[in-house]
C-alpha cells in the first residue's frame, strides 16, 4: 500500500510547494520512497509515497504508459496481476517495472473505464491522460482503501487521507450539517464531516476534464431477489465451492517480495484466514494477537491455542486501557474521524507492534461478518423479519441474543427503548436493528447539542439523507431483510468505520499493508445469491462460513459463537490515567469553543455518568468516545 496525492487545474496553476506538503503528509503510508510529478501543461501534478511490496527496486511511481501520454499512481495491490501482465506483453505493451500497479496505466491505454474489470484486490488510483487532459480516480469496489476529494479556489484536490488535501490547502471545517447525520444516523454517501471534502464511494470512479466532475458506478452487490435465490437443499455444493474460492483469495494475497504474516483473534474469521494461509504457504507464518486488558475482552488463549493448531509462531501485544491515554491522539490524527469504542487504540498498537517486528503485510480477518451475517444486529433481524428456521420463538431467541452479547450493548446492539426510525420504515417496510443503534447513540449524543446546533438541524429525519443516496429499487428492494441490513452496512459502516478505523488508518499508520481476503470480489460475488438461511441457520451465526472452513480452525473456535472485537468501556474500568485524560480534553476542548456541543450539558454527563447503572454506563461510553475523539480532531486540525 501507498499514499498518493494528485492536483488538477485546467488554468495551469498547479503548484509544487502545495503537491509536496501533500505527499510529504502521507510518508507514514510510504516511507520507502517519494516521487512527484507535474504535467508540462501544468495542469496536472502526482505525488506518490511508496510501501514497497512487490518489484522492490523498480517500482516507484507515477508510471507511465509508452508513449507517455498516460500517468498513473496506485495505492493498494492487484491480484492475478502476473496473468494480466502476460497478456497485455503479448498485446505489444512494454514494461518498465515488475510493480502490480503498472498493468493499471496499460489497461486503461487499452479499455479506458472499462479497465476496472479487470481489477482485483484493495486499491485507490489515479490516471492522468495528458491527450485529453482528463483525471480519472478510482476506489476499489468495497472501500479498503480511502479517496478523498476536494474542490478548492478552482482547482481539484485529490488525495489517500484528509489531512493531506488540507496540506495541499483546502480549508480545514466542519461541515455542520454533515456532523449533525454522521452522530443521528450514517452519513449519505460520499459526503464526510468536513466542509467541501468528499469520499470516492466504493466501486465508483471520479472523471474530472473540462469543468465537470462526474462520479460513475462501476460495481455495486447486486443481492439476488428473493426469487431467484439458490436453494438451500444445495448446501454441500455450496461449501464446497466457497471453501474453493477463500483458499485462492489466500493464496492471492500471500504473494509479495516481503514477509506476509496474520492478525489472529479468538474468532473464526481471522482463524480461518490464518488456518488456509498456513495451509498454502511454502514457509511458517508468524501470528500476532491482542491481549486486551478485562474480563470476556481477552482472547489470547483462544488465539494461543489456533496457533499451536497450525505450528506457527505466536506474538501477543498486551493492551491496557492506561495504554489509551498513550495512544489516543495519535491514532485519531491517523483515522480522522470520530471513533466510538478504544478498539481503534487497540488496532493502533497491534499494528506498531506489527511494524516494529519488521513486517510489512498481514493478512486480516474484515469482510466475513458483512458475508456472512456474524453480527448481533443481523441475527436481530433474522428473528424478527427473517423467521429463523429452528430458532424457536422470536422473543426465546431475542432473549438468548441479548444474554449471550453483553460486549455489543451500546455498540451494536441498542440499550434501553430506541427512537423510531421512520425513514426506513416508509422506504424498507421495517428498520434495520443497527439502524437503532445508531440513533439510540445519536438520540443521546443531541443531548449535548446547543440549541441551535440542535434547532438548526433537527429537520433531517433519522437515516433519510443516508437512504436517499443509495439505488434502494436496484439493490435493496425485494431482497431478504437480512440482506438488506447488510447492503446497507456494507454501504456505510463496513467503508466509512471498519474498513478505516479497524483496517487501513491503523495498519497504515504505522506502515502496514492489510490484506482482506473476505473481500474478494469473486468471493462476494459467489455469495450474494446464498440465502440467509445458509447463513444464520437457527440461531448460529455464519454457518455456511463455518462448514467451508472447518477443516482449518479448532473444534473451540467452529462451535464458538460471534465475538465482536471491542475493548472494555473505559468508564467501567479501573484507568485513572484515561479517565484524567477523557476528562481533561473534553471540558477543555468544549469550553476552546467546539461549537456543536453545550458545556454545562457536557460537564453534566462527566459528573453524573461515574454513579449510574451499568446499563447507563454502557448507552453512554459510546457517546464519551465520539465526544473525546470530535475533540481531538478539532485539536489536531484546526478545524474552523
Amino acid at each position: 500500500m501507498c499514499g498518493i496525492a494528485a492536483i488538477f487545474d485546467e488554468h495551469a496553476g498547479v503548484s509544487s510547494e502545495s503537491l509536496a506538503r501533500a505527499t510529504a503528509s502521507l510518508s507514514h503510508r510510504g516511507p520507502d520512497a517519494e516521487r512527484r510529478w507535474i504535467s508540462p501543461c501544468g495542469c496536472a501534478g502526482l505525488g506518490h509515497r511508496r510501501l514497497s511490496i512487490i518489484g522492490l527496486d523498480n517500482g516507484d511511481q507515477p508510471i507511465a504508459s509508452e508513449d507517455g501520454n498516460l500517468r498513473v499512481i496506485v495505492n493498494g495491490e492487484f491480484y492475478d496481476y502476473s496473468q494480466i501482465r502476460s497478456d497485455l506483453i503479448r498485446r505489444g505493451h512494454q514494461f518498465q517495472t515488475a510493480s502490480d500497479s503498472e498493468i493499471a496505466v496499460h489497461l486503461f491505454q487499452e479499455e479506458g473505464e472499462q479497465f476496472t474489470r479487470h481489477l482485483r484486490g484493495e486499491f485507490s488510483l489515479v490516471v492522468w491522460d495528458g491527450r485529453e487532459r482528463a483525471v480519472t480516480a478510482v476506489r476499489d469496489r468495497f472501500g479498503i482503501k480511502p479517496l478523498f476529494y476536494a474542490l478548492h479556489g478552482g482547482m481539484l484536490f485529490i488525495a489517500s487521507e484528509v489531512k493531506a488535501l488540507f496540506a495541499a490547502g483546502v480549508p480545514a471545517e466542519w461541515d455542520h450539517e454533515a456532523f449533525f447525520l454522521s452522530t443521528s444516523a450514517e452519513l449519505p454517501i460520499g459526503r464526510t464531516i468536513y466542509k467541501n471534502v468528499k469520499s470516492i464511494p466504493p466501486g465508483h470512479l471520479l472523471r474530472a476534464s473540462r469543468g465537470q466532475i462526474d462520479l460513475k458506478r462501476y460495481w455495486d452487490f447486486d443481492y439476488a431477489t428473493t426469487d431467484r435465490l439458490r436453494n438451500a437443499s444445495d448446501e454441500r455444493q455450496i461449501v464446497e465451492e466457497l471453501r474453493s474460492r477463500l483458499i485462492e483469495a489466500v493464496r492471492l494475497r500471500l504473494v509479495a517480495d516481503v514477509d506476509v504474516t496474520c492478525y489472529l483473534s479468538g474468532g473464526i474469521d481471522s482463524a480461518a484466514v490464518a488456518g488456509i494461509a498456513a495451509s498454502v504457504s511454502d514457509k511458517p507464518i508468524k501470528m500476532f494477537t491482542l491481549g486486551i486488558e478485562g474480563d470476556g475482552y481477552d482472547e489470547t488463549l483462544l488465539a494461543q491455542e489456533t496457533a499451536g493448531h497450525l505450528n506457527a509462531e505466536f506474538v501477543r501485544i498486551p493492551f491496557r486501557q492506561n495504554d489509551m491515554a498513550d495512544v489516543f491522539e495519535d491514532a485519531v490524527y491517523h483515522d480522522e474521524f470520530p471513533v466510538f469504542n478504544g478498539h481503534a487504540m487497540a488496532k493502533f498498537m497491534l499494528s506498531q507492534a506489527v511494524r516494529d517486528a519488521g513486517v510489512k503485510v498481514v493478512l486480516t480477518g474484515e469482510g466475513s461478518d458483512e458475508l456472512f451475517a456474524g453480527y448481533a444486529p443481523m441475527r436481530r433481524d433474522m428473528f424478527l423479519y427473517n423467521g429463523a428456521a429452528g430458532a424457536g420463538s422470536s422473543a426465546t431467541a431475542l432473549n438468548r441474543l441479548e444474554e449471550g452479547n453483553s460486549a455489543s450493548k451500546g455498540i451494536l446492539l441498542a440499550v434501553g427503548d430506541a427512537p423510531k426510525v421512520e425513514a426506513a420504515e416508509r422506504a424498507l417496510g421495517f428498520v434495520p436493528s443497527w439502524f437503532e443503534t445508531w440513533a439510540a447513540r445519536g438520540q443521546k449524543l443531541a443531548e449535548l447539542f446547543t440549541d441551535d446546533f440542535r434547532s438548526a438541524h433537527c429537520h433531517h429525519p433519522c437515516f433519510g439523507a443516508f437512504l436517499s443516496s443509495l439505488d434502494l429499487s436496484g439493490q435493496a428492494l425485494g431482497r431478504e431483510p437480512v440482506t438488506q441490513s447488510l447492503y446497507f452496512w456494507s454501504k456505510s459502516v463496513l467503508p466509512n468505520y471498519i474498513l478505516c478505523t479497524l483496517g487501513d488508518r491503523m495498519e497504515m499508520a504505522h506502515s502496514v499493508e492489510g490484506r482482506v481476503p473476505f473481500l474478494d470480489h469473486r468471493v462476494v460475488e459467489f455469495m450474494r445469491d446464498v440465502p440467509c438461511s445458509l447463513k444464520i441457520k437457527g440461531e448460529r451465526e455464519k454457518h455456511i462460513l463455518r462448514e467451508a472452513v472447518r477443516p482449518f480452525v479448532t473444534d473451540t473456535l467452529y462451535a464458538r459463537p460471534k465475538h465482536p472485537f471491542v475493548t472494555p468501556p473505559p468508564i467501567l474500568g479501573r484507568s485513572d490515567r484515561f479517565r484524567d485524560y477523557l476528562h481533561d480534553t473534553i471540558r477543555s476542548s468544549v469550553r476552546a469553543g467546539l461549537p456543536f456541543f453545550d458545556e454545562a450539558r457536557v460537564v453534566e454527563l462527566l459528573e453524573r455518568l461515574p454513579s449510574a447503572d451499568r446499563d447507563t454506563q454502557l448507552a453512554y461510553d459510546s457517546v464519551l468516545m465520539v465526544l473525546l475523539s470530535t475533540c481531538v480532531l478539532q485539536r489536531q486540525f484546526k478545524v474552523a
